[in-house]
């Protein structure tokens, strides 16, 4: 009996070892957020990666076969990512880039995921309009290249003069009406209004603080200014926000002239040019506020050598386009003949602040001449010889007095007349 010896050359069952691969490993972008997720030309964002191994269950088999006895080995099959990063978006120019990339990355197994997060970079020259920088994962099976959108907007937060004379009086405080608008799609944080200062004008308060504005909203605010010269003037306001992390400026420029014209102040309706001495007579007056806001704490007050009843006049408060009354009983007792002045000027608070408008003033005559006194209506009705009782008897007696020595005349003469006859 012959014996057959079988020999299988080595390069066969190296064939017969070779692994099998039943699929791939498929890695892919499964989600990205950028923030701010709207970036401006010079911004900078933080783009997040969640970059997955898609496949569940990657395996790979291996068969070897020694003599009658085959052997088949199943393994795990991870996805071998070499490098992660991103290709820039050009324009021109200008690009829009990532500060770093991600070697040697290491095994991603089946179904799991890993983040990873950029710094994005925009160039300050950058155009407004939509680009797509790629985010490119080097494998050693599949490269993946995956498109993010990234939105460059030149819009900003606005600062829109709502209610802004070109004319600002100088006596009191005028308000001023802005509205800030957000234009950019996004939120905005750490919004500030401030104006600057410039010389013979102050303004309240020194900045507003508005923080969050979410995307196209508005906000009103206000400001108190008082000039404090004449002339025209150049108000700058600064408006500042955070778009993230990113810090933004933009301003409103405006001219506008201060004026001496009196927005609330008082006339003269009813005044004396001369009074009897010892005589009284009533000076009487209208205040009024033209401003568009309202004032409080009005108080007329004259200043004069004359005694003046009330002393002071009280008004109160006034709304805008208010106009009230005011009367003061002047009296010539304690003045000399001649000419005497009396001024009036008006003080009133608005906000914090108290303001006092230019005076204005009169002259009178004091002239001879018997008058009441203002302190006559306390004698208890008694006539005195200043008094108008006592003056009215007086001139009774000196009437009586003329009548009886003209009839004595009369009466001598026709005695005299019978006796020569």
């Amino acid at each position: 009996m012959k014996i057959y010896k079988i020999v299988i050359p080595i390069f066969i069952i190296s064939i017969l070892l070779v692994p099998v691969v039943s699929a791939d490993p498929t890695v892919v972008v499964d989600s990205y957020e950028l923030t701010p997720s709207i970036l401006m030309p010079g911004d900078t964002g933080i783009l997040k990666l969640t970059i997955k191994n898609a496949e569940t269950t990657n395996t790979i088999q291996s068969t070897s076969t020694i003599g009658s006895i085959t052997t088949i080995r199943t393994d795990t099959d991870g996805a071998t990512i070499n490098n992660i990063l991103i290709v820039p978006a050009i324009q021109g120019d200008s690009k829009i880039q990532a500060a770093l990339n991600y070697k040697n990355v290491g095994e991603l197994a089946p179904g799991s995921s890993i983040d990873v997060s950029f710094k994005i970079i925009v160039d300050k020259n950058i155009k407004e309009g939509v680009y797509f920088p790629v985010v490119r994962i080097d494998t050693d099976e599949v490269d993946v290249n995956f498109p993010i959108l990234v939105t460059i907007s030149n819009s900003s937060v606005d600062l829109i003069p709502t209610e802004v004379p070109s004319k600002i009086s100088m006596s009191g405080s005028s308000e001023l009406l802005f509205t800030a608008v957000n234009r950019i799609k996004t939120s905005v944080d750490n919004v500030i209004i401030t104006p600057q200062n410039i010389d013979g004008v102050e303004i309240t308060p020194s900045s507003i603080f508005l923080g969050t504005m979410e995307p196209f909203s508005t906000e009103d605010v206000r400001f108190s200014i008082n000039p404090t010269e004449a002339g025209k003037k150049n108000l700058t306001f600064n408006i500042s926000f955070l778009n993230g992390d990113n810090l933004h400026t933009d301003a409103l420029n405006f001219s506008f002239e201060t004026i001496e014209v009196l927005d609330v102040g008082s006339i003269f309706t009813s005044i004396p040019s001369s009074i009897n001495k010892g005589s009284s007579a009533r000076i009487s007056l209208e205040v009024y506020n033209a401003k568009t806001e309202s004032i409080t704490g009005v108080l007329v007050i004259p200043e004069t050598n004359a005694v003046l009843i009330p002393s002071q006049y009280f008004i109160g408060s006034m709304s805008p386009d208010d106009v009230f009354s005011a009367s003061f009983d002047i009296y010539t007792d304690m003045l000399n003949f001649g000419n005497h002045a009396v001024e009036f000027r008006v003080v009133f608070k608005q906000g914090s602040e108290y303001y006092e408008t230019t005076p204005i003033n009169l002259t009178f005559s004091v002239i001879s001449g018997e008058g009441a006194s203002y302190q006559s209506s306390s004698d208890s009705g008694q006539s005195s010889p200043m008094s108008p009782g006592g003056d009215f008897l007086g001139t009774c007696l000196v009437i009586i007095v003329v009548l009886a020595v003209i009839v004595a005349v009369v009466l001598v003469f026709r005695w005299k007349k019978r006796r020569s006859g």
